[in-house]
């Protein structure tokens, strides 16, 4: 499979292409939100250089403490890539992990949010359902790698993985699940969820909810689909994608209930205490 083109001595490879092209949509999707919520939309396009590199660096520095096991087995690790610079930063044969890129791009937000004296919550909220957009768009970079696929297996939209980019152990197979695309649509469906819940419950909602459904949402999703993976960043035994990803999707879970119980709570507390300054009861 081709995986990009040339221009002159310049290679374009189609990663890099939807990567750019994750970021613009991304961006644009979150200036519609800012503007529905009266907000400056321009500041989405002043803080996109940053949040890109940002998360860029991010997903970078994740696969390079997290390389997948077929990876490991041919001797490229977190130590070869600290003794090999230039392969460290070589972003275009593919290897970014999303956990990375999304920690990058909050540090980056923060970051900005503090210096223009911005609600750092809002703003990841704002930010939240292009997230996911840019998430599910960069997906398809993994099928012109032909990367990030799943058992063998003989379903009617299983893909073809050409021969050298067979892992160890399955030369012998052609078709596998397509686990890109699985994300692709579970990105495409949060993202679609989140901008229902936004303007349905708008009322209730507090900032940060919706940045931790994205959160809650995609960590389910990941910690499902690495069952079906093959090529997997281990430690041990350990899948470290999965175990993290879990984690995430509790600590969310765990946040929004601790949440919204106490939200639940003070209006109760606040009658109580409206009737004992009209009675003046003591309590």
């Amino acid at each position: 499979m081709i995986d990009g083109f040339a221009i002159g001595p310049l290679y374009i490879h189609f990663y890099g292409i939807l990567v750019m092209l994750g970021a613009l949509a991304a961006a644009w999707l979150s200036s519609v939100e800012a503007k529905r919520r009266n907000l400056d939309s321009e500041l989405i396009w002043d803080m996109l250089p940053w949040l890109l590199i940002a998360g860029i660096i991010g997903a970078r520095i994740w696969h390079i403490l997290f390389p997948p096991a077929s990876m490991v087995a041919e001797g490229i690790t977190t130590g070869y890539y600290l003794s090999h610079p230039l392969d460290a930063i070589a972003i275009w044969r593919g290897g970014l992990g999303i956990p990375g890129a999304v920690i990058g791009g909050v540090v980056a937000l923060f970051i900005y949010a503090r210096d223009h004296k911005l609600s750092m919550l809002t703003w990841m909220d704002i930010v939240a359902p292009g997230l996911v957009l840019a998430q599910a768009i960069g997906r398809w970079g993994n099928f012109f790698n032909q990367e990030l696929y799943g058992a063998p297996s003989n379903l009617p939209w299983a893909i073809y993985i050409d021969p050298a980019h067979r892992l160890p152990g399955f030369e012998n197979f052609s078709r596998y699940q397509p686990l890109f695309l699985y994300e692709f649509i579970w990105n495409i469906a949060n993202m679609t969820f989140l901008l229902w819940l936004e303007r349905r419950f708008a009322d209730r909602l507090k900032s940060g909810d919706l940045f931790a459904l994205y959160v809650l949402i995609y960590a389910s999703g990941r910690v499902a689909l690495e069952f079906l993976r093959l090529d997997k960043a281990t430690i041990g035994t350990i899948d470290v994608n999965q175990l993290i990803m879990a984690v995430l999707a509790l600590g969310s879970a765990g946040f929004l209930i601790w949440r919204h119980r106490i939200s639940s709570k003070q209006p109760m507390e606040e009658t109580v205490e409206e009737t004992v300054k009209e009675t003046g009861t003591q309590l």
